[in-house]
C-alpha cells in the first residue's frame, strides 16, 4: 500500500534562497578542506598539480551542479536524484540509488563527518580510539535529533554554521598570507627531482581526494520539496553555492602551498601518517606557533558539524521519497505530527551512520562514498539528455548552461575517474559496488510485495 494512504501530511516549503545556498555551501565544505591536500600531495608531487587538481575537481563538480540545476527546477520534489532517475529510467535504477544513499552514500558521509569531528576534538581533549568513536556517534545522534524539528529550524542552524565555517577558514588563509614569517613563494615551485607531470593515474587519484571535499553539491535538491519557489531558488543556490566553494578551496589551498614545502604537506595527517597534524594545522602554526593547532581544530569542528547537519537534513529525504512511492517501507514516509519532517528516516539514518563510524576509518569511508556516488552522478547527468527527449514540452524554469557540452564533459570525466579509481583504490571501489548490488535482491522482494493485491 502506498504510504500516501496512511499519511496525508506534506512537507513544508520553509527554505528560502539564503537557507538553500547555505545548505549547498555548508554541506560541501566539511572535512576535506582540512585534510585531503596531504593525500593529493602524495599523489601529485608538486604545488602546481595540487592546485590544478583542486580546480579540475571544482569545475567538474560545477558542471554536475549546472546539469542537476535543470532537473531540480523541472522536478522540484523531495528525493533529488532519486526522482530524476525514476522519471528517466524507471523504478530499479532509482531504487538502487536510494539504497546506495541509505547504506553508504548519505550515511557514509555522515559517518565520516562524525569520525573527523572526533579526530579534531582529540587535538583539544586527548582521548583514546574508543572514546573518539563514542564522540563521533554522539555528535551524529545529537544533530539527528535537531533535524527531527521543523525544517526551518534546521535551515537556520545550517546558515549559522556555514557563516561560521567560512569565516574560520578565511582567518587561516588571511593569517598565512599576512602574518606567517616563514611563508614564501619559493614553496610554490616544484621540489628538485620531482617531475612536472605525475601521470594521468596519479592526477586522477589526486582529483578523487579533492572530489570528496566537493562532494555534497547534489544534496540540496534532495530537499527540493521544502524549498520556496524551487524553479528559481534551486538553480540559483546550486550555481552560487558551488562558485563560492570553488573560490574558498582555491584560496585556502594556495595558502597551504605558500606556507609549507610540498614535502611537509605530504607528511600531514593521512592514511600514511595517521598521527601527524592535519595540513591546515601545520599551516596555521606558521603564524600561530602555540595556538595554531587548537584554532584549526575549532575551525574544523565548526566546518564538520555544518556539513554533518546538512547531510542529515538532506539525506533522510531519499528514503522518505522512496517510501512515498511505495518502493520502501511505509514507515519511512511518516512525518512528525508537529515538525512535518521524516522523523523515522532521520533516526534510522543516524543509527546506521553510527555503526559505520565504529567499523571503518575516515579515508575508507570517503573513498567508498565518492566512488559509489560518482556512478549515480554520471547516470543522473545522462538522465538530463533522456528527459530532454522523453519530456520535451515539460516546463524548464532553468536550462543547463553550456548544454550539451557541459553535461557531456561531466559524464566523460566521471567515467574516467571511475575506471581510474577501480585501479588505484580497488578495495573501496569493490565495497561500493557490492553495497549497491545488495540492493538488487531487496528491490525484487519489495517489488513482489507491491504487486500483491
Amino acid at each position: 500500500m502506498d504510504a500516501k494512504t496512511n499519511d496525508r501530511r506534506e512537507l513544508v516549503r520553509g527554505l528560502d534562497l539564503s537557507s538553500t545556498t547555505a545548505l549547498v555551501v555548508g554541506t560541501v565544505i566539511g572535512t576535506g578542506v582540512f585534510l585531503k591536500t596531504a593525500r593529493m600531495a602524495q599523489a601529485a608531487g608538486t604545488p602546481l598539480l595540487i592546485m590544478l587538481a583542486w580546480i579540475a575537481a571544482g569545475l567538474l563538480s560545477l558542471a554536475g551542479a549546472l546539469s542537476l540545476a535543470e532537473l531540480g527546477a523541472m522536478l522540484p520534489n523531495a528525493g533529488g536524484e532519486y526522482v530524476y532517475l525514476r522519471t528517466a529510467y524507471g523504478d530499479l535504477p532509482a531504487f538502487l540509488f536510494g539504497w546506495m544513499r541509505l547504506t553508504i552514500g548519505s550515511t557514509g558521509s555522515i559517518a565520516s563527518y562524525g569520525a573527523a569531528f572526533a579526530t579534531f576534538l582529540s587535538a583539544l581533549v586527548p582521548m583514546n580510539s574508543i572514546v573518539m568513536k563514542a564522540a563521533g556517534v554522539t555528535i551524529i545522534l545529537f544533530f539527528s535529533a535537531i533535524n527531527c524539528l521543523r525544517v526551518t529550524f534546521g535551515g537556520r542552524v545550517q546558515a549559522v554554521l556555514t557563516l561560521a565555517k567560512v569565516l574560520a577558514i578565511a582567518t587561516i588563509a588571511g593569517g598565512v598570507f599576512l602574518f606567517a614569517p616563514s611563508a614564501t613563494a619559493a614553496n610554490l615551485a616544484a621540489p628538485p627531482g620531482v617531475p612536472a607531470w605525475c601521470g594521468f593515474s596519479a592526477f586522477g587519484a589526486a582529483m578523487l581526494s579533492a572530489l570528496w571535499a566537493y562532494d555534497g553539491w547534489n544534496n540540496m535538491p534532495m530537499v527540493a520539496g521544502e524549498v520556496r519557489d524551487p524553479g528559481r531558488n534551486i538553480p540559483r543556490a546550486l550555481i552560487l553555492g558551488m562558485a563560492m566553494v570553488l573560490l574558498v578551496y582555491v584560496v585556502i589551498n594556495l595558502a597551504y602551498c605558500y606556507a609549507l614545502p610540498v614535502a611537509e604537506i605530504g607528511n600531514a595527517n593521512s592514511t600514511l601518517h595517521p598521527t601527524a597534524l592535519p595540513v591546515a594545522a601545520k599551516a596555521a602554526q606558521t603564524f600561530l606557533p602555540h595556538f595554531g593547532a587548537a584554532w584549526v581544530a575549532i575551525a574544523a569542528m565548526l566546518s564538520t558539524i555544518g556539513a554533518l547537519n546538512g547531510s542529515i537534513l538532506s539525506g533522510a529525504r531519499v528514503p522518505y521519497a522512496m517510501a512515498r512511492d511505495g518502493l520502501f517501507f511505509a514507515v519511512f514516509a511518516r512525518l512528525g505530527e508537529r515538525s512535518a519532517v521524516p522523523v523515522f528516516a532521520i533516526i534510522l539514518q543516524g543509527l546506521w551512520a553510527s555503526v559505520l563510524v565504529i567499523s571503518a576509518t575516515f579515508d575508507q569511508l570517503t573513498e567508498c562514498v565518492v566512488f559509489a556516488s560518482m556512478i549515480f552522478y554520471a547516470s543522473t547527468t545522462v538522465a538530463l539528455f533522456v528527459l530532454r527527449k522523453k519530456m520535451p514540452s515539460a516546463p524548464r524554469p532553468y536550462k543547463t548552461l553550456g548544454y550539451p557540452i557541459v553535461p557531456m564533459v561531466f559524464v566523460a570525466v566521471s567515467v574516467w575517474l571511475l575506471i581510474n579509481t577501480l585501479r588505484t583504490s580497488p578495495v573501496e571501489s569493490v565495497a561500493g559496488l557490492g553495497l549497491i548490488g545488495l540492493g538488487w535482491p531487496f528491490y525484487l522482494w519489495q517489488h513482489r510485495k507491491m504487486a500483491r493485491p
